[in-house]
Order: C-alpha cells, then sequence, then structure tokens
C-alpha cells in the first residue's frame, strides 16, 4: 500500500469516516443471516394454525396472528421503499453512529409495546394466511437478492424516520418482524388459545 494512501485510511478511521464503499463482508453475511431467519421463523410459526387460532383475539383492542401477519404484508414494502429512497440521497461523509446492538435489541424485547402508525395500522383485509405468507415471502426474496449482491454504500446513507444509517434500517426491517413473531408467540401463548386440529 502506498504511504500517502495508507495515512489517509488511518486519519479517515481516526476521524470516524469510513472511506465510501460497499458494507463489509461480515455486515453482509449478519444482515443476510437475519433475513433468512425471521423468513423461516415466520413460516414456522404460522404453518398448521387453523383459521380459529389465526382468527383468535387474545384480548381486546389486541391483534389476532393474521393481523400481525397483515401488518407485516403491509409495513415490509413500506421501509422496502424507505430504504431505497435513502439511496437516492446524497451520500453524507459523517452520520451520528447508533448502535447495530439497539436496533438487534429491538427484534428481541418486547418490553415496550408500540402503536402502529396509521398508514401501517391493520385494516381486516387479509383474510387468507397463505397468500400472505407468499407475499411476504415474495419480497423478501428480493431483499435477499439485493443483500447478497449489492455494492451500494449503506452506511453513508441516512434514514430520517428512525434516525439511522440504511444498513441499519435494512436491518431493522428483519428485526421489526422478529418483534411481531415473538408476538404471535405470545398469541399462541395465551390460556384460552384454541387447540390444535
Amino acid at each position: 500500500m502506498k504511504p500517502l494512501l495508507a495515512i489517509s485510511l488511518l486519519i479517515a478511521a481516526l476521524a470516524g469516516r469510513a472511506p465510501a464503499g460497499p458494507i463489509t463482508d461480515l455486515e453482509r453475511r449478519r444482515l443476510i443471516a437475519h433475513l433468512e431467519m425471521t423468513t423461516s421463523w415466520l413460516g414456522d410459526e404460522l404453518v398448521g394454525l387453523s383459521p380459529a387460532q389465526t382468527g383468535f383475539r387474545p384480548a381486546p383492542g389486541r391483534w389476532t396472528i393474521l393481523e400481525v401477519l397483515e401488518h407485516l404484508v403491509i409495513c415490509e414494502p413500506i421501509y422496502w421503499d424507505d430504504l431505497r429512497r435513502a439511496l437516492r440521497t446524497p451520500r453524507m461523509a459523517e452520520l451520528p453512529r447508533a448502535s447495530d446492538d439497539a436496533i438487534l435489541w429491538y427484534g428481541i424485547d418486547r418490553s415496550r409495546r408500540e402503536k402502529a402508525v396509521p398508514a401501517e395500522d391493520v385494516r381486516g383485509e387479509l383474510r387468507d394466511l397463505v397468500a400472505g405468507l407468499s407475499a411476504f415471502r415474495k419480497l423478501r426474496a428480493r431483499m435477499l437478492e439485493y443483500a447478497r449482491s449489492t455494492q451500494d454504500d449503506l452506511r453513508h446513507h441516512w434514514v430520517e424516520r428512525q434516525g439511522c444509517d440504511a444498513y441499519q434500517w435494512f436491518l431493522l426491517i428483519s428485526t421489526h418482524s422478529q418483534r411481531h413473531i415473538l408476538q404471535i408467540r405470545e398469541v399462541k401463548a395465551s390460556r384460552n388459545f384454541p387447540p390444535g386440529r
């Protein structure tokens, strides 16, 4: 490596500025693994459920399993568009750096409940579990294809909505579904959840 280039890279690193470029191999592997995990996990949680089970409401104002799936089918295209829109904005040399760990904890910690914004709230339009899961998987296949091949500089584009970089937003798409997979498990663990077939 030429001495001038080495010095420039060292100064950029010390200043908290990563050189422009694609995500690292480790970041890519982690993102793909998380997307694959939540895609598979959602299917596993839904397999073999009866209409009585998917329509069971654990308490007034709580979502049914079918409504949780509908929320994911509504949200993921919005989140995907948010990611692509962020990548069309000018690259930023420095961004406030939130922790990737905070994004991962968002998927695990259900102690803080959130209310869906109106555009992402359920509408009672999804009636078929298979069709909903198919729509979810179709978009996830596109996301995974992109995650496997992108050379975009995800770390230097900002997603204003969440206050994070585009890589973290992409990871959040998966951790958001993880939160709702855990919600499905909570519904299934409800005292009056209908028995299986």
